[in-house]
């Protein structure tokens, strides 16, 4: 894949990129910041895709990844308090999006792909590399948690 081609996908695909962090990072900056991150070490990478056809489903793994490692970074920091940066921050107020941030972490990964970025099963499995059926169980529990969860709030 040539550099053009590369950058002509990845232009593409940024706005689901971009949800995808902002889910896994709960911030507009942070979010930017992993987007280019991960758009920088896919290109530097893109010679290595075997398979075209799955360009989205493999950036977005290496966003993934650059998210992962952000987190991981921020727990090594001292919590600092925040003002919110934008009325996204104000809509990650609401119960629904609460709820989402308290499911574990395999559950949320699946949530956050399926229903906010908008990946089929198929891809959401490839993304997260396991199986369907993994794919559709943790859905399945973390669908029953969220209605649980929803429920008591009311």
């Amino acid at each position: 894949m040539c550099e053009e081609e590369y950058a002509v996908r990845a232009g593409a695909v940024n706005a689901r990129l971009y949800r995808t962090a902002c889910l896994y990072l709960d911030s507009e900056a942070a979010a930017v910041d992993a987007v280019d991150e991960a758009v920088y070490r896919g290109l530097r990478a893109c010679k290595k895709l075997r398979e075209p056809d799955y360009f989205a489903t493999w950036l977005t793994r290496i966003l993934i990844n650059v998210c992962k490692e952000e987190l991981r970074r921020r727990k090594r920091e001292v919590a600092v308090e925040e003002l919110p940066e934008t009325a996204v921050e104000q809509f990650d107020a609401l119960p629904l999006r609460e709820a989402v941030r308290r499911l574990p972490r395999e559950l949320r990964d699946v949530v956050a792909l399926r229903y906010f970025t908008g990946l089929t099963l198929a891809e959401t499995a490839q993304t997260l590399d396991i199986p369907p059926g993994t794919v559709s169980t943790r859905q399945r529990r973390a669908l029953s948690l969220l209605r649980l969860e929803l429920r008591e709030e009311e």
